[in-house]
């Protein structure tokens, strides 16, 4: 099968899908995302929807969207900031959500705000939305294909000769609308579950006004490579070995991602390094003022989820994790991200 079907089933199975038995996350789990380091990471998302609010001219009726919002960690740290920095906004919390596992931890932490649950972005009501997705586009099923001397082929997944084990092969024939130049064997992903996610939004956010914030790990310009990967117990295993008990990502391409958003007449925001996003909605600011009352123990957790949030180095997630958003066309400039040539 193509790999985008493998990961699709892998991930999505009604019954044996990875994220549709489990909770992912956390020490227990098998990683960690952002909101779970630091709840200065929600916070300064909620700062961000606050100041977008306002330069949409607070709209009374405004949609508040999570995609894949994990145990809800981000969004009540959110809420919480927003309580303090837009008083007056009441919005209407919808998730899409596809796991009932984490359905149920979403529903605890977010049950003062009673949210609406959604199986796609397409059923959330029209009107002015701001839209958040962290660490959504990595596990959105992809298609991937190999340069050979014949031509460009579909990368899928079947069984070794022997019958044993799952193994990668190619389709029968070459895909005669990919015309890249490249070396043979190089690999070209193409993210066609995001695309179609972003041009829905895009129209949507045109149409009705608002703007989507994606944070997520990837790269800035077109590249070939190979970046699938699956991790178990927050390392890399093999991503054929246990289907549907690994969580299977790929690097996020945010220019393809930029490119769809403005075909449909968006306006497109970065994308900047997460260090840089985050330092520029007051990340300082808010760990001197949670270290000002915290213990030596907190102060040391403080400093180390910071670190942790903005380290350009290999393991950090500073310059890995990119920050971009897309926008309706009257929004000129948004926090934290560079204003975008029109």
């Amino acid at each position: 099968m193509p790999l985008a079907r493998y990961m699709d089933v892998c991930l999505s199975h009604p019954v044996h899908g990875y994220y549709r038995t489990r909770d992912p996350l956390g020490a227990a789990g098998d990683f960690t995302t952002a909101p779970e380091i630091s709840q200065m990471f929600g916070e300064l998302v909620g700062i961000w929807i606050a100041a977008t609010w306002g330069a949409l001219g607070a709209p009374a009726d405004l949609a508040l969207v999570e995609l894949g919002p994990g145990r809800g960690t981000l969004m009540q740290d959110a809420l919480r900031a927003l309580a303090r920095a837009a008083p007056d906004l009441r919005p209407h919390l919808h998730l899409v959500e596809t796991s009932p596992v984490l359905r149920a931890a979403q529903a605890e932490r977010l049950a003062a705000v009673r949210p609406t649950w959604h199986e796609t972005v397409e059923t959330v009501p029209p009107g002015p939305a701001l839209v958040v997705a962290n660490e959504f586009f990595d596990a959105l099923p992809v298609r991937q294909f190999q340069r050979t001397e014949r031509g460009w082929f579909e990368r899928c997944i079947g069984l070794t000769p022997e019958g044993e084990r799952l193994a990668f092969g190619l389709g029968a024939e070459p895909d005669p609308r990919i015309v890249h130049q490249a070396p043979v064997g190089v690999i070209l992903t193409l993210p066609g579950a995001a695309l179609d996610t972003v041009r829905i939004l895009a129209r949507r956010l045109v149409r009705d006004r608002g703007a989507l914030l994606s944070i997520d790990y990837g790269h800035t310009q077109p590249a070939f490579g190979d970046s699938l990967q699956a991790v178990a117990q927050h390392r890399f295993v093999d991503p054929l070995a246990a289907p549907g008990e690994a969580d299977l990502t790929t690097h996020v391409d945010f220019s393809a991602l930029a490119r769809a958003a403005s075909a449909e007449g968006a306006r497109v925001h970065g994308p900047v390094d997460q260090r840089d996003f985050l330092q520029a909605l007051g990340l300082g600011a808010r760990a001197e003022r949670l270290g000002a009352g915290a213990t030596p123990q907190q102060a040391v957790r403080i400093a180390a989820a910071v670190s942790r949030l903005t380290d350009p180095a290999r393991r950090g997630m500073g310059s890995l994790f990119k920050a971009m958003a897309v926008s309706d066309p009257a929004l000129a400039a948004l926090p934290g991200l560079p204003t975008p040539d029109r």
